[in-house]
């Protein structure tokens, strides 16, 4: 067992929320603070993101297989990382927000949803528990104005609806979270690059929650 020192020291973060929301430049933050490694959602060399946004029905399943086999993979290696690991969303929102979202809202079949989760079931019954999740929430209105702002190509025609749905998700699922430490950011009105002063407090904010956990 790990002492108190050691689940301070080597810990395992990770950063869940919506798209837009900001979780890459928190992660890049918090991780130089801590002196923690950080790891990254595969998103600009995804094969299937393009295609799925134009065709969301027909390439639900591709992507969610292929998010959760690149998380999967993720996850095995920062378990043999010998330093504090801070993650750019987790292997559990591929489950709870995005599968189940397509689901219900029919873009993903019956069939489909059934074999992801069972995956899913088998895949993380392997992995380690994040000590901390840190929860990066903002209104639909604050997301598609940061989406619109880096201007990727392939988020250009993300309904507004649809990211609705992924915030009532998101909230859904972050309160049924009983078995993991879960720190809430509201960042609507938190601009990461001109307000040092607030990162700073949700630093101490991180580093308290850690220390309680040990």
């Amino acid at each position: 067992m790990q002492s108190e020192k050691q689940k301070i020291e080597l810990p395992f973060v990770g950063i869940a929320g919506n798209i837009g929301v900001g979780k890459t430049t928190f992660t890049d933050l918090v991780s130089e603070k801590f002196g923690w490694d950080a790891y990254y959602e595969s998103v600009i060399d995804n094969p299937y993101l393009s295609d799925f946004y134009r065709n969301m029905n027909r390439w639900s399943f591709n992507l969610q297989i292929f998010f959760l086999q690149h998380r999967f993979a993720t996850h095995m290696e920062m378990s043999e990382n010998k330093n504090g690991v801070i993650q750019d969303r987790t292997i559990y929102e591929d489950v709870e927000i995005f599968a189940r979202n397509l689901y219900k809202m029919d873009l993903m079949s019956k069939r489909d949803w059934q074999t992801y989760n069972d995956l899913f079931r088998n895949m993380t019954s392997f992995l380690k528990k994040p000590d901390l999740i840190i929860y990066l929430k903002a209104s639909t209105d604050t997301l598609m104005s940061r989406i619109n702002s880096r201007d990727r190509e392939f988020e250009r025609n993300i309904d507004p609806e649809y990211l609705h749905s992924l915030n009532i998700s998101y909230d859904s699922w972050i309160s049924r979270i009983k078995d993991i430490p879960v720190y809430i950011i509201e960042s609507d009105n938190f601009n990461i690059f001109k307000e040092p002063n607030k990162l700073e407090k949700y630093c101490s904010d991180i580093k308290l929650k850690l220390e309680i956990k040990g």
